[in-house]
């Protein structure tokens, strides 16, 4: 461990003492005071073992931190932000490809997306817009949509990326939180606007691209065409906005996905993109020569920063797919020499149900970098496609407790020193199971989770600290929803990430489950996310949601699952006899819902909100519903008559 520390103090020299001292601060002396309290509250070999065991992992996990928090403080000293260290970018790389589109072949180089960024700047001016005003953008992925919140924040102009799946209700919903002026939409969404049409103010400024619109929706959304008019706009660049905007200033709104209820606008500021692109950059080792698959939504943080942002940082070009396409993800890696791929949700598990092909081991892909890859498909994916490295991490768009598995660690999201925990001040606390609320010791403070219980992760709030602080949402009564007081000590505050995770001895963390997922059923604890993998693959990689159904008169609440069927020959007898051998009772699914598919979000996390309200009743879907007769030893179908049985207590569970 002390050869360790040395090593990592060496590759920092180049920061001072002193510099060391401004980058730590009062956390470092708490770090080495808890590491005292983790070595004086347990047996000292086994501390010694912990150190030994860890010390590459957290020397690696320090090198980045301190790399991402030094660029950050430079740039904050210099009163940069996101699109003047774009601009250095386009220096060093004046004529290679920064985005390449694959649904038209189309290549722009950095010279030519800071031209178009600058043509759009020029245009927002002629708008009279300024700085702080917000423009929504609702198109599909391409890289249009980069180069308009790009040319947008040179002059100081926020983009509203607002996710192209939704419609009516939550569309507007997302289109007035933000708060936006205009509106620009890609002409593959103009149904789509039309349905809103009315219910938007007639002040809105609304831009098409993309195509022609027909004479009816030119009519009806009094849309102005934009291609034309960033086509004869100046490419030089613009004027700096006054005042200037900085490292801490807003860069645009990404929404959250609305599992829960209707999105929240999160607040992304220009450090905040810089860190999570440089994370990821730093964490998995990527370098220039790379080139990205990206095929995640651009409306998303991990489409739109974890992906573009290595082009517009550092200097990567960046494949932009359209729409995920399981069919066609390895002949585009192949045909334009991607070495990294990105993935979210269950993406590797759609790989993983596709048909063998040649084209899977015939890539260059070294390095898979994402989050939600179940453990129950890691080996799978990296074996079948040759895939050398997995990049997991995890990490909401507004969170400030991001982490990152850095070395491999089968089903690990990432991992935080056991030795010197509070460099990176992070803490699993405890949570009520059902309520989800705090637990506090008589100090009032929350209590740690020791090593392998569950808990809710939290990150302590420190607004001068780039890493630590939380921006919160455009909804200010959103904002104080995730933040409480009293958490790692007296009059602190920290983030609540809502997201259940465990933590093993050696720091690694491994998710469990969203917050109010895990549910108790026969006085155990089950874990959503578990018994959907391990349904999964006995269903050979098919879409299951898992989730808890209360039950009148009866204690907790009992298992359903809802299984995706397009073939329409589910078989319960086999499906039970595979379950009784992979699950103990209490994680068998008390009740089926066999649908012929079932509901994902635009980046493809399992869909539970109105499945768990319609709950087991018949009445509500044209699903087929299964009950466990547990006495039967079958699963049986449920109609209106066993509904009501089971309501009413006359059928026991």
């Amino acid at each position: 461990w002390a050869i360790g520390m040395h090593n990592a103090v060496s590759v920092s020299a180049s920061l001072g003492s002193m510099g060391l001292l401004r980058l730590f601060g009062v956390s470092w002396s708490w770090s080495l005071a808890a590491g005292l309290g983790i070595y004086l509250g347990t047996r000292s070999w086994k501390y010694f073992y912990i150190a030994a065991r860890t010390a590459k992992r957290d020397i690696i996990g320090l090198y980045v931190l301190l790399r991402v928090k030094t660029a950050l403080w430079r740039y904050m000293r210099n009163g940069s932000n996101i699109p003047s260290i774009f601009a250095q970018t386009v220096k060093r790389h004046p004529n290679k490809p920064a985005l390449i589109y694959e649904a038209t072949g189309e290549t722009w180089t950095f010279s030519q997306l800071d031209e178009l960024s600058n043509a759009v700047a020029h245009w927002a001016r002629g708008q009279g817009w300024v700085s702080g005003d917000v423009v929504a953008l609702f198109m599909e992925s391409r890289p249009l949509q980069v180069a308009l919140w790009l040319g947008l924040a040179k002059v100081g102009v926020e983009a509203a990326l607002i996710n192209f799946n939704l419609r009516h209700d939550s569309l507007l919903h997302c289109i007035g939180v933000s708060g936006s002026r205009a509106i620009v939409f890609g002409a593959e969404l103009a149904d789509a606007m039309l349905e809103i049409s009315s219910s938007i103010s007639q002040s809105m400024v609304r831009f098409s691209t993309g195509g022609d619109l027909s004479a009816e929706h030119q009519a009806r959304l009094s849309a102005q065409p934009l291609d034309p008019i960033l086509a004869s706009s100046p490419r030089h660049p613009p004027s700096p906005c006054v005042p200037p905007k900085g490292m801490n200033d807003r860069l645009f709104y990404i929404y959250t996905s609305g599992t829960t209820g209707m999105p929240k606008a999160a607040i992304v500021v220009h450090s905040r993109y810089y860190r999570i692109a440089a994370f990821g950059y730093f964490a998995f080792r990527m370098s220039p020569v790379d080139i990205i698959y990206d095929c995640l939504p651009l409306y998303h943080s991990a489409g739109n920063i974890m992906g573009v942002g290595q082009c517009l940082i550092h200097g990567l070009t960046v494949v932009v797919k359209k729409k995920f396409s399981a069919s066609r993800f390895w002949e585009d890696c192949i045909k334009y020499n991607c070495t990294v791929v990105q993935y979210i949700g269950e993406i590797c598990r759609y790989l993983l149900s596709q048909p063998v092909r040649p084209s899977e081991k015939e890539h260059k892909v070294r390095l898979a970098v994402g989050n939600g890859l179940r453990p129950s498909v890691w080996e799978a994916f990296t074996e079948r496609f040759g895939v050398a490295q997995i990049g997991e991490f995890y990490g909401a768009t507004e969170c400030n407790c991001s982490i990152a598995n850095m070395d491999g660690k089968v089903g690990a999201c990432g991992f935080n020193s056991r030795i010197l925990p509070n460099v990176y001040p992070i803490r699993l606390v405890m949570v009520d199971e059902d309520s989800m609320e705090l637990v506090r010791d008589s100090r009032g403070l929350c209590v740690p989770c020791r090593p392998g219980e569950p808990g809710l992760l939290v990150g302590r709030i420190n607004q001068q600290d780039p890493l630590r602080r939380f921006d919160g949402y455009a909804n200010q009564d959103a904002t104080r929803k995730k933040i409480a007081n009293n958490v790692f000590k007296k009059n602190d505050s920290a983030y609540l990430s809502g997201d259940v995770l465990v933590m093993d001895e050696m720091g690694y963390m491994y998710f469990r489950d969203r917050g109010g997922d895990t549910f108790r059923w026969r006085g155990e604890n089950v874990s959503t996310t578990e018994v959907e993998g391990v349904l999964s693959s006995l269903l050979g990689q098919t879409d299951v949601a898992v989730y808890g159904v209360a039950v009148p008169g009866v204690e907790g609440k009992a298992g359903m699952a809802a299984i995706a069927d397009t073939t329409g020959s589910f078989d319960c007898k086999g499906f039970l006899q595979k379950v009784q051998h992979a699950l103990p009772s209490y994680a068998r699914p008390v009740f089926l819902r066999i649908s012929p598919h079932v509901d994902t979000t635009g980046t493809f996390k399992i869909q539970k909100t109105r499945l768990q309200s319609e709950g087991y009743d018949p009445r509500l879907t044209t699903d087929q519903i299964y009950f466990l007769n547990t006495r039967a030893a079958s699963y049986e179908a449920v109609d209106e008559e066993l509904y009501n049985a089971i309501a009413e207590g006359r059928m026991s569970l």
